[in-house]
């Protein structure tokens, strides 16, 4: 995974005003911590910030903070933004270890043609669409793939299903559902349908057998 460089300003003041004027200039309001390490107070430049973030790895991106004290990689745990104008307000570096594991969400992307399901008419619902994993930085993926060929309508798949990259493990629940093969109102009627051909043609089978049955023994009772 590529590492981003973005130079992080020390000694800025806190405080609603000052983190205005802050935006105004073109810098974003940050705090760094984690490691047992306290925290610290940073501003980051919005144009470095968004580079940094506009790569597939999103906002998984691994980032290498330029501070006073030296360079530490880090990678965001949370990002504020302007709920209509979608400009970043704040964010949370995590400072982490390259050779520890951390835990982080990735795009979860469904793969395959659940045939079963689109033959009866249903629909596949994906309950979960990040997935929270635990991995080294060198290994988090920019997503997890997960194949559903073999739903049927209604079963459902488990993240204990999903083959996850090498390096990579489940940090939630394994036995939670992250999509299901869902019943809708043309998949009953196809079911109906279904079932009563499946009737009809085991009537025919019987009827096959008696009529069998008769000629025989007819032919019985002539000889």
């Amino acid at each position: 995974m590529v590492m981003n460089l973005v130079k992080a300003e020390t000694g800025r003041e806190r405080g609603t005003r000052p983190s205005r004027r802050l935006r105004q200039s073109g810098r974003v309001p940050a705090v760094v911590y984690g490691l047992g390490a306290e925290p610290e107070t940073v501003s980051v430049d919005k144009t470095d910030l968004r580079v940094a973030l506009n790569t597939e790895a999103g906002l998984n991106a691994l980032i290498t903070l330029d501070l006073e004290s030296g360079r530490q990689l880090s990678i965001i745990k949370d990002l504020q933004r302007h709920p209509v104008r979608r400009e970043v307000l704040h964010v949370d570096f995590l400072r982490i270890d390259p050779d520890h594991e951390v835990e982080v969400e990735v795009p979860l992307v469904l793969t395959g043609e659940a045939k079963k399901v689109t033959q009866a008419n249903g629909m596949i619902d994906q309950v979960m669409h990040r997935l929270p994993v635990f991995a080294k930085p060198e290994d988090i993926p920019s997503e997890v793939t997960a194949d559903v060929t073999d739903l049927e309508v209604g079963s459902s798949l488990r993240v204990s299903d999903i083959d996850l990259p090498s390096g990579v493990t489940p940090s939630g629940d394994p036995d939670a559902t992250f999509a299901v093969g869902l019943i809708t109102r043309s998949t009953k009627e196809f079911l109906r349908q279904q079932k009563e051909e499946e009737e009809e043609a085991e009537t025919l089978i019987v009827m096959g057998d008696a009529e069998q049955g008769e000629e025989a023994t007819a032919g019985t009772q002539e000889s």
